[in-house]
């Protein structure tokens, strides 16, 4: 656990407060928290109980109706959990840009200590920082983001391969840290100060229309929180994953992954308890840097966990390690400079931001995938990686890609601006990637993908009949 927890600043643990405060930013959940499970073991040492604040801001870029609900969804999964577990619970849905200034500073005044969580992505980090500088009490973030603990490396890996190796060196000495399933119920609750300078939009999606965020994206069909998570799951253990290596099914976690109403540590586990694997069957294994055999499981339960844990956390390390992640300049420089010999190539096809945004294109596949993303908030996983090629070969220049791509997909996608958004982006413009022959026009030697080709390989008529 040591190496999940970072002090944000040197104050010092005010063993006279009347509570810990945990500040739940990232891992919006009740359970297999480590965040929380910290807290937890602060208040018991300190004889203090705990106080959970989970905040929404209104001011935060591509705030939307989307967004937002899925959030909301989630408070109010937790109310009903802390509640049951005696558990004081602030949930304050912001009902304007900065009318939340002040809160965490009025709750911590009387905590021993303030713990948050640590997630490398989005405004977080730059927020839980200058959260740190202005506290007069300690702050400490608990890294809960994946199965190897985000400082358990010292650089960002340029591919999925050297990551891989590096993580089945590392792993198996991590894999018995696991966070609690359970949250017992508090012997006492904590008493709360006077927090009526902070009134709260009610916790439901009937309220967002008042609130001064984006109303023409409208929230997904589905629901966020930690109960709907744990469905998806347990749907996706029973029916999905023997069938995972079928290009046609996902999980359907990645939402619930990105705003924390599940844990990394708990869909592997399930993954493991349906096989009746246990990590300790990997005391010693040998460091293949294979993605196919090396955990002993299933082929299709070996392939999720690639996605899950390699390519995951290749992307959250990557965050972590790389100030600047969300921009051009972290793409690889054999693929700013392969990108910038082909930039004046000319487009046979071109489309405005608005016209893609509208998926008013010529290929159907790709207006199908855009219109998925509209309306679901996610795309079919293959053809996630088309749509950003397209958008690439479409736009006027790389850089131009770059953007519609951050844009797009941080405002519709459910599971957007997370570090494997920007991960995603990336790699369709060489990001993780190697140069692949024979040169083309404006790829140059990036990853070339196409809709035939595309055709070719998946079923789409359904899909097709569906988003069309």
């Amino acid at each position: 656990m040591e190496s999940r927890v970072t002090p944000v600043n040197d104050r010092a643990i005010r063993a006279r407060g009347d509570y810990v405060l945990y500040w739940m930013i990232a891992a919006r959940r009740p359970t297999w928290s480590f965040a929380l499970d910290h807290a937890r073991a602060l208040a018991t040492e300190l004889d203090r109980p705990v106080v959970v604040l989970e905040a929404l801001r209104a001011g935060y870029r591509w705030a939307s109706d989307r967004h937002h609900a899925f959030v909301v969804d989630g408070m109010r999964d937790n109310a009903r959990a802390f509640a049951a577990a005696n558990i004081a619970y602030v949930p304050y849905v912001e009902p304007a840009p900065g009318r939340g200034k002040g809160l965490l500073a009025a709750l911590a005044k009387r905590a021993c200590a303030v713990v948050t969580d640590e997630q490398p992505g989005f405004f977080l980090p730059h927020m839980v920082a200058a959260a740190g500088a202005r506290l007069d009490v300690r702050l400490e973030q608990v890294d809960g983001n994946g199965l190897l603990p985000l400082r358990a490396t010292d650089r960002a890996f340029a591919t999925a391969a050297s990551f891989r190796r590096e993580l089945q060196r590392q792993l198996p000495r991590f894999l018995a840290q696991r966070p609690s399933a359970r949250l017992p119920r508090a012997k006492r609750r904590a008493e709360l100060p006077s927090l009526a300078r902070w009134p709260s939009s009610p916790i439901d999606r009937a309220a967002l229309a008042q609130l001064p965020i984006d109303h023409a994206i409208a929230p997904v069909p589905y629901r966020g929180g930690h109960v709907a998570a744990h469905r998806v799951l347990r749907d996706f253990i029973a029916h999905g994953l023997a069938r995972y290596l079928d290009r046609n099914v996902y999980s359907g976690l990645s939402p619930y992954l990105h705003f924390g109403h599940i844990s990394v540590h708990e869909i592997a586990a399930s993954v493991w308890r349906a096989s009746g694997w246990d990590p300790s069957r990997l005391a010693g294994a040998k460091v293949t840097g294979s993605r196919n055999g090396w955990w002993g499981l299933p082929a299709s339960s070996e392939a999720f966990l690639d996605e899950l844990v390699t390519w995951r956390e290749l992307g959250y390390g990557f965050c972590h390690h790389r100030r600047d992640f969300a921009s051009y300049a972290a793409l690889p420089a054999w693929a700013r400079v392969t990108l910038a010999k082909h930039a004046r190539d000319p487009r046979p096809e071109r489309y405005s931001r608005d016209e893609l945004e509208r998926a008013a294109t010529a290929d159907p596949i790709w207006n199908a995938a855009q219109r998925e993303l509209v309306t679901d908030g996610r795309i079919h996983n293959y053809l996630r990686m088309l749509w950003g090629k397209k958008i690439l070969e479409w736009s006027a220049s790389p850089r131009a890609a770059f953007a519609t791509l951050v844009e797009l997909n941080n405002k519709y996608a459910v599971d957007g601006r997370d570090p494997n958004s920007y991960s995603g982006i990336g790699w369709v413009l060489g990001l993780f990637d190697r140069p692949w022959g024979p040169e083309r026009p404006i790829y140059g030697t990036i990853r070339y993908m196409s809709s035939a080709a595309t055709k070719r390989k998946l079923d789409l008529d359904d899909y097709l009949a569906r988003w069309s």
